[in-house]
């Protein structure tokens, strides 16, 4: 049985900055568990279409990619302690700048899996009444069990939940760890001024 799962998040960031930090893998150890101990295993990269050049110096952002048909392999400890790490091979299979990307699962521990991140310029009014400019954040993910029955049922027990947490996680640590990515001027910028 094919599963859903929808996660939206507001960001006071530009869509550049939130877009470039979700499309370099290099984040997303950084993104899961410490328990888990993730890490990329292997990468073959595929590079994305040329970056769109912001208009604006400050909004240039120097990152690596992953573009479609980027292929990647990460291991990750599937519960606290586990003496066992979990291989995860997945592919980048659409890619635009600045609007969205999806994975899917080729090899690991769902029968199927596809995680779609997409982004939107959204502005919110803060606490003050200001209107500060900011992304929303979307995630969609479509996942089946394996196992059939057995996996429906560990579904309703435990992994529904799961992967709520995971996702609230991702969510505290996209915004302790965006402050830190800050758009750096590049070659071009610091001679055009």
């Amino acid at each position: 049985m094919r599963h859903t799962f929808e996660a939206e998040q507001w960001l006071p960031y530009r869509v550049e900055l939130v877009f470039a930090f979700f499309a370099n893998p290099e984040n997303l150890p950084r993104l899961m568990p410490a328990w888990q101990k993730a890490r990329i295993e292997e990468a073959s990269f595929a590079p994305p279409p040329p970056r769109p050049v912001a208009a604006d110096p400050a909004l240039r952002i120097r990152s690596i990619a992953a573009g479609a048909g980027t292929k990647m392999t990460i291991s990750f400890k599937p519960f606290p302690f586990s003496p066992i790490r979990v291989p995860w091979d997945a592919e980048i299979t659409d890619f635009a700048w600045n609007d969205h990307f999806c994975d899917v699962q080729h090899r690991g521990p769902f029968a199927y899996w596809k995680h779609c991140h997409s982004v939107r310029p959204e502005s919110r009014t803060n606490d003050h009444g200001k209107l500060v400019e900011g992304t929303l954040l979307r995630d969609k993910l479509e996942y089946e069990m394996r196992c059939g029955a057995l996996g429906e049922l560990a579904h309703t027990i435990a992994v529904r939940d799961q992967i709520g947490k995971i996702f609230a996680f991702r969510q505290k640590r996209t915004a302790a760890l965006l402050p830190l990515m800050r758009p750096q001027k590049s070659v071009l910028s610091s001679t055009e001024s």
